[in-house]
């Protein structure tokens, strides 16, 4: 029997053939990149990181953060400076956090996952979640004592995921008090509502994990205040006092940016954000700038308020004495600067800790700063620094009182180096590991919660 010539299809019969055909394709392109994902990661985990080359007593510890270098914030920073003394110490730290696009370096025991950005945010990346839990498998393989979340977004759903699968306790830092910040980023919301969201989400979160760890005093006392139940101890980040101060490149930072011989030199360093209240440092700079003319306020770091700070420096009138820098990089430029200033100075109302008040003081430099939430706990008056009141005029008269008096500046520049010795970032990561021992004695009290 003749079969019947085929007539051509119709383009409303070729449309879903096409899209049935461009779909099936995309899943076999992403189902490839998965498994490129995941035979990478497999690889990372070589057999000599295994707990039997470990030293008896050692641990085995996975941290997960949603920022990490080269994202320079004081998160990174804490994260750094505890993995590097744990590991010196003859434990195990294998970090998970986010793929960058640009800067990144490849660390041993630094699993980076796919990330994207975050929407009106170009400094920070969201890590694939389905990516993090697909992991489960191989690191049930390694046999982690326990899981450190170090941040509030994917990588704390996803450790509390992680350790309910594979039956690790979780604790977790609170790094950054929310509610204290939100309003100059979400400004169309009313500050109580996004203040009672901030407690409420933290209230959610650390009920979930086994213990917190908090910078400072201030943080477990507003974490108590929360109604939050889990446990605490208050363990701040440490300082790397040799490495920092011995740089591998050091440069002439005043030359480098033509500073003048007589120049003063006021410095800040970190990021360059809202609630850092760099606009305070700005708006007393006149009051120093009238019995120090030749001052120059030097703000290193970048960040969201940027544009609006350098609009505040002209609209005080003291654009020519203000100079932004950006980041400036760790292992030399940033040493640099500090050495150079006569007086680092500091107002920030919501830090949790302030390590650059101690960085500042490692290096010699005297520090003139409010003494708010977590810098209580840094700062002692006398000892390196000068605290000041939060007004324009304490804050400016005891930068003047410095300026003016080069015997007090340099004896504030002795004791301080003798204070940030104190806070060698090994005793910290001593207190970390117990909390750490504890808590994998306990077992698994996470996956009860």
């Amino acid at each position: 029997m003749p079969q019947r010539p085929r007539l051509p299809l119709s383009d409303a019969e070729v449309a879903p053939l096409t899209q049935l055909a461009n779909g099936n394709a995309l899943a076999l392109q992403r189902k490839a990149d998965r498994e490129a994902r995941l035979a990478t990661a497999r690889a990372f985990f070589h057999p000599t990181t295994s707990t039997s080359k470990l030293p008896s007593g050692a641990m085995k510890i996975l941290m997960i953060s949603d920022v990490y270098f080269p994202r320079v914030n004081g998160v990174s920073t804490s994260i750094a400076s505890f993995r590097g003394a744990l590991e010196r110490q003859g434990h195990s730290v294998t970090l998970i956090c986010p793929a960058y696009p640009v800067g990144q370096v490849d660390e041993p025991g630094v699993l980076r996952i796919p990330s994207r950005q975050v929407p009106g945010d170009p400094e920070d990346r969201l890590m694939r979640y389905r990516d993090l839990l697909t992991l489960a498998p191989t690191l049930a393989a390694e046999t982690f004592d326990l899981i450190h979340v170090h941040t509030p977004f994917t990588a704390h759903y996803a450790g509390v995921a992680l350790g309910r699968r594979l039956k690790l306790p979780v604790v977790a830092t609170y790094h950054t008090l929310f509610e204290e910040y939100l309003h100059h980023y979400i400004r169309w919301l009313p500050q109580r509502w996004l203040r009672l969201i901030a407690r409420r989400l933290s209230v959610h979160q650390c009920q979930q994990v086994d213990a917190l760890v908090a910078p400072s005093r201030a943080i477990q006392q507003a974490l108590a205040r929360y109604g939050i139940t889990t446990p605490s101890e208050v363990i701040p980040t440490g300082l790397a006092v040799e490495t920092f101060c011995h740089p591998q490149e050091e440069s002439d930072f005043r030359t480098h940016y033509h500073l003048p011989p007589e120049a003063r030199v006021l410095l800040y360093v970190g990021r360059a954000a809202f609630e850092k209240n760099i606009d305070f440092l700005i708006d007393m700079l006149p009051s120093v700038l009238a019995e120090h003319p030749a001052t120059r306020l030097i703000i290193t770091g970048e960040g969201p308020a940027h544009d609006a700070l350098v609009q505040r420096a002209q609209h005080v009138g003291v654009a020519e004495a203000v100079l932004f820098l950006g980041y400036l990089d760790r292992s030399g430029p940033l040493q640099a600067a500090y050495r150079a200033a006569d007086i680092f100075v500091f107002a920030s109302r919501t830090e949790t800790q302030g390590l650059v008040l101690l960085e500042a003081m490692a290096l010699g430099t005297p520090v003139v700063s409010t003494a708010m939430m977590g810098t209580l706990d840094v700062l002692k008056e006398g000892e390196g620094c000068l605290i000041a009141e939060e007004t324009h005029d304490d804050f400016a008269t005891k930068v003047n009182r410095l300026l003016s008096d080069e015997e007090h500046r340099l004896k504030l520049a002795e004791s301080a180096q003798a204070y940030a010795a104190s806070w060698h970032e090994d005793a910290k990561s001593a207190e970390l590991v117990r909390l750490y021992e504890k808590l994998a004695g306990k077992g698994l009290a996470s996956v009860n919660k």
